[in-house]
């Protein structure tokens, strides 16, 4: 199995572009989604660690968003006991999708939280800067403060892309995205 690491800023397309590999995707925000809504769990540990801020389950994203903005410390304590479920799901998706010839993983922490291997294919989603902002206004739930306190804990995004092993350059039409991924697919299978 080939791993794929999607690379890029946030509201770069990375999980437009991870979707349209026509592999298994590993999509850690939607994962991070499914634990604020079903993992019991997980709720009773937030709400032990910041009591003040995590009421109701499922957890309320709004709760969690006022955490971090709150204290910086929040958004480490919130990682840390999020991530490490997250990693969980992760080896079982790895697991379950052990014979297929790709998968994709779309985690926007990829090398921050040390998740790729020294065999994965890293591909960058190099985008515009002016229509990742434009997208990113459009998300009903944009907060600045918070997409700010997000862009501090990943690595740079130039030092990203020179991690690559190839950059797709995402002008948000579907076509160019198919061709470049087709590319990508060729060089690997060579």
């Amino acid at each position: 199995m080939i791993r794929i690491g999607i690379l890029g800023d946030i509201g770069s397309g990375k999980s437009y572009v991870a979707k349209n590999f026509g592999y298994p995707v590993f999509n850690a925000d939607s994962e991070v989604s499914k634990i604020y809504k079903k993992n019991k769990k997980i709720f009773n540990i937030l709400k032990k660690k910041l009591p003040r801020y995590i009421s109701k389950f499922p957890i309320d994203k709004n709760e969690i968003s006022i955490a971090i903005l709150s204290n910086k410390n929040n958004l480490k304590k919130i990682i840390n006991i999020v991530h490490l479920e997250v990693r969980k799901q992760m080896k079982l998706f790895l697991k379950k999708n052990k014979n297929k010839k790709f998968v994709v993983l779309d985690i926007p922490l990829l090398l921050e939280n040390k998740l790729n291997k020294k065999g994965d294919i890293l591909v960058f989603i190099d985008s515009k800067k002016s229509d990742v902002l434009k997208k990113l206004m459009k998300r009903k739930n944009f907060n600045s403060k918070l997409f700010k306190k997000f862009k501090k804990i990943q690595l740079p995004i130039d030092y990203k892309k020179t991690k690559a092993n190839f950059i797709i350059k995402n002008d948000f039409t579907k076509t160019s995205v198919k061709i470049s991924i087709k590319k990508v697919l060729e060089e690997i299978n060579k």
